[in-house]
C-alpha cells in the first residue's frame, strides 16, 4: 500500500506534483498548456488551486484521458472509473447575444508574471449590472476562475480564438436567462 494519494479528477495539480514529481513531463505531454507550471511562481499559485478536472479543461482533453495517462505513468494498476466530463469550449449560448461587454481585460501579462488575478476579477464581475458582461483574455481556459465565478451565480462562456488565446465572457444574468 502506498502513502501517496490516489490520482483522481479532484486532486490538485500541486498535490499531484508533490506526491508524484516524476509525472510533470507526462502532465505537460497530455496538456502542453501546463508547460507554464515549470515557472516556480505559477507553480506556487495556479497549481495550488487547479484540480486535474480543471486541468483537463485547460488542456482541451477529457478528464478520462488526463487521469488515465497520469495513472498509467504512475504505475497505478487500477484504471480510473469515472465520468469523462467535458473539455474545451461549448456552443455559443444564446445569453451571449443578449449581454453587452462593458469591459475587456487581458490577463496574459499577469498570468505570465505568476500573479493570481482572481480577486481583481471578482471585483469587476460583482460590479456588473444585469445584462452586462466582462470579457477576459487568457492563454488557456481559466477553469478554476470559471468554477469560482459561476459558483456565485454568474454565467460564463469561453471561446478559443488562437493557440494561446481564450476569450471568456462573464455576465450577470438577466432574470430568466440561462
Amino acid at each position: 500500500m502506498s502513502d501517496r494519494p490516489d490520482i483522481t479528477p479532484d486532486m490538485k495539480v500541486g498535490e499531484l506534483l508533490r506526491f508524484y514529481p516524476g509525472l510533470e513531463d507526462e502532465l505537460v505531454a497530455v496538456a502542453p498548456a501546463f508547460e507554464k507550471l515549470r515557472n516556480p511562481v505559477l507553480r506556487r499559485t495556479v497549481a495550488k488551486v487547479t484540480t486535474l478536472r480543471q486541468a483537463a479543461r485547460v488542456g482541451g482533453v477529457t478528464v478520462g484521458e488526463i487521469i488515465g495517462r497520469l495513472r498509467c505513468a504512475a504505475g497505478l494498476e487500477e484504471p480510473w472509473q469515472g465520468d469523462e466530463g467535458g473539455s474545451g469550449t461549448s456552443e455559443r449560448p444564446s445569453w451571449v447575444d443578449d449581454v453587452a461587454v462593458v469591459a475587456t481585460r487581458d490577463l496574459r501579462p499577469e498570468i505570465e508574471a505568476g500573479e493570481h488575478p482572481l480577486p481583481a476579477v471578482m471585483g469587476l464581475v460583482r460590479e456588473l449590472a444585469p445584462g452586462q458582461a466582462l470579457m477576459l483574455v487568457t492563454p488557456f481556459i481559466p477553469a478554476p476562475m470559471i468554477d469560482r465565478i459561476t459558483g456565485d451565480g454568474f454565467l460564463a462562456w469561453t471561446l478559443q480564438v488562437g493557440p494561446e488565446e481564450f476569450h471568456t465572457t462573464f455576465a450577470r444574468a438577466r432574470d430568466g436567462a440561462t
